[in-house]
């Protein structure tokens, strides 16, 4: 008999007969031995079903959740002819969802399986989108509703669309509160790093995948690819007084001696000037929205524009850079600016932009920011064209309390700042003398004996 003389006749029956009958007749159909009109034949049932007046919505529920639950349970062994199944009785029952929302939810998250699966991330979060969350028809748990959203955030972080993630995430954050899951917690504090970086705070977000390269429910691979994650945003950071916090928690962490990443870690922790092939090494670690390109203000290259006919030849070549073309470039060259306020009491325009790679008014500009943004301690005589640094203790203490490296001590404030800068000197060079002789007595290399007057 054929299919649709076989539904006219179902469609005939007592409801209370109609149910079962068609239940029935989802199970042969998808019995069958030949796979081939299975797709044409569950398309005909389902549009049947919910489409014909005479079947009746309690029916029509009846046997589409019954056809929710085969479809779930893997009844159709072919994937790609499921995926169509799927998709076609949400195309289906859509102009209903009013009626049958509880099982079209059910489908989407059948088909958002299935796509992830095949790594179709957008297309799997564009199918959950789809699911009604704030329905009058059905109450939904605002746990549940996180869980959806941290997938949806994850799914599109994974085709690397941030902007989109970001307000998914945000209707997640409202409803934390309502999570006990610890799974789902742990997918939520992972996407809130994951965003912290791609939305270029790199600050925050190392500091969060830090964090979460502590729990012990994390597999020992992902914390260690959070680790390393953490010290990639730290180096990509502003530098100032609160990287240099950031930089010492990931130094003192015994892990980081084992990534390899640890090189230009400690390069950044110890202000060594970086080199060209040091950057070039760490490049290659990055991700694709971390070598994103940043443009440069108007304003700015304006005021990096420079006339240096007053200069002798003896001097550095300048550069003609008016300032960093990407994250990466721009977090070193801040490094190596804050880097040379700890070699030098003051520098030129001139051999600050031939030591960034910078046009000497882009030299200034940079270090005029970071001074104003309380990242660089200095000040600058336009006049003479210089920059002078003053001694920064925020970053002593950075490296010092925060870091976990040994107590900075208070000293008395002598009032000139090269008065304060050469007894700090003195007490770093007596301090070292010491450490050396205390080492070779220890070794036997050194007697020490009793002075008698």
């Amino acid at each position: 008999m054929a299919l649709e003389s076989r539904l006219v006749q179902l469609s005939s029956l007592g409801q209370k007969d109609k149910g079962p009958a068609f239940i029935t007749l989802i199970h042969d159909v998808i019995s069958r031995p030949n796979q081939a009109g299975v797709f044409e034949d569950l398309h005909q049932l389902i549009d049947f079903v919910l489409n014909q007046e005479n079947i009746g919505l309690v029916v029509g529920r009846q046997v589409l959740s019954e056809f929710v639950k085969v479809l779930g349970e893997g009844r159709i062994t072919d994937p790609e002819l499921r995926k169509r199944v799927v998709k076609d009785a949400i195309d289906i029952a859509q102009p209903k969802i009013v009626s049958y929302e509880e099982q079209v939810g059910s489908l989407r998250f059948q088909l958002a399986d299935i796509l992830e699966e095949e790594e179709e991330w957008s297309e799997a979060a564009r199918v959950l989108m789809g699911i009604s969350l704030d329905s009058g028809q059905r109450s939904m748990q605002d746990s549940d509703k996180m869980q959806i959203y941290v997938r949806i955030v994850r799914l599109l972080l994974e085709d690397e669309d941030s902007v989109q993630a970001e307000t998914y995430f945000n209707r997640a954050q409202l409803l934390v509160h309502s999570a006990s899951d610890k799974e789902i917690l742990l997918q939520f504090k992972l996407c809130q790093a994951r965003i912290s970086d791609y939305s270029r705070k790199f600050l925050e977000a190392a500091s969060r995948y830090h964090e979460l390269s502590y729990v012990a429910e994390i597999d020992e691979e992902e914390r260690r690819h959070m680790l390393m994650a953490a010290v990639t945003c730290a180096v990509l950071a502003p530098a100032g007084p609160n990287r240099s916090r950031v930089l010492a928690s990931l130094y003192r962490d015994e892990r980081t001696v084992e990534l390899p990443t640890f090189n230009i870690l400690s390069k950044m922790f110890f202000d060594h000037i970086l080199r060209s092939a040091e950057i070039k090494e760490f490049e290659a670690t990055l991700k694709p929205h971390q070598l994103a390109k940043i443009a440069i203000s108007s304003n700015d290259r304006l005021a990096s524009a420079t006339h240096d006919d007053d200069l002798t030849g003896s001097e550095p070549a300048v550069s003609t850079r008016t300032g960093p073309t990407t994250v990466l470039d721009r977090a070193v060259m801040e490094h190596n600016l804050l880097a040379s306020s700890k070699i030098y009491n003051n520098i030129t325009f001139r051999g600050l932009g031939a030591l960034l790679d910078l046009a000497p008014g882009a030299a200034e500009t940079m270090a005029r920011k970071m001074i104003e943004q309380g990242r660089l301690r200095g000040s600058i005589d336009q006049v003479d064209r210089l920059i002078w640094f003053e001694g920064n203790r925020e970053e002593d203490d950075a490296q010092g309390k925060a870091g976990g490296l040994g107590e900075v001590a208070e000293t008395e404030d002598t009032g000139a700042p090269f008065t304060k800068r050469w007894d700090a000197q003195i007490r770093v060079t007596a301090a070292n003398v010491e450490s050396i002789v205390q080492h070779l007595t220890e070794r036997g290399l050194v007697k020490t004996g009793t002075v008698h007057g």
